[in-house]
């Protein structure tokens, strides 16, 4: 499998049919399930990749992007700045305490 940032790259260099949509799952854990209303749907995008700052807006209709959120692609934790594609799953997570 492709690291991500590469396969970002490379789907965005395909040719793309005019009616392509890409499917991102987006799921939602503790704090911010309850922030933002559900545990997860799904974004559809026409576009070859999404950076997560803009999924995030997508997703959660324009809210504030939390500070120290944890964000994992794939099971992979990512930062900020990563990007993805078509048929990545994308989890949000809150700060984690514990003792």
């Amino acid at each position: 499998m492709l690291e991500n940032k590469t396969q970002a790259t490379y789907w965005a260099l395909l040719p793309r049919d005019p009616q392509y949509v890409m499917n991102i799952k987006v799921s939602y854990f503790a704090s911010l399930r309850e922030e933002i209303g559900h545990g997860e749907n799904t974004i559809n995008s026409d576009e070859a990749s999404l950076s997560i700052s803009t999924l995030w807006t997508l997703a959660t209709q324009q809210k504030t992007f939390p500070n120290n959120i944890l964000i994992a692609v794939n099971q992979e934790y990512v930062d900020l700045n990563s990007t993805v594609v078509d048929g990545d799953e994308v989890s949000f997570f809150p700060p984690v305490t514990g003792g």
